[in-house]
């Protein structure tokens, strides 16, 4: 699908609505905005709430550390000494 749209004068780009309904963009969507030569690229991206980010990395770090019997932070220090 193409379509043609402007840049406002404050450099804002209207993405069509059939673009945005097929891609699943909504207010607030995050894209990641990238130049190619003569190209502007847009991509969407998904970006993970970090609150729910952190609890899963929290988890997974500390099931790794349980798994390799590491039971304090200067055990850490000293692997990486």
């Amino acid at each position: 699908m193409v379509e043609i749209t402007k840049i406002s004068s404050k450099g804002q780009v209207v993405i069509p609505f059939e673009i945005r309904k097929e891609l699943g963009l909504d207010n607030g969507s995050a894209v990641v905005v990238s130049k190619m030569e003569d190209y502007v690229l847009m991509k969407k991206v998904d970006i993970p709430d970090i609150k729910k980010e952190f609890k899963r990395l929290t988890k997974w770090g500390t099931a790794f550390a349980k798994k390799k019997g590491i039971k304090s932070e200067e055990q850490v220090f000293k692997m990486f000494k």
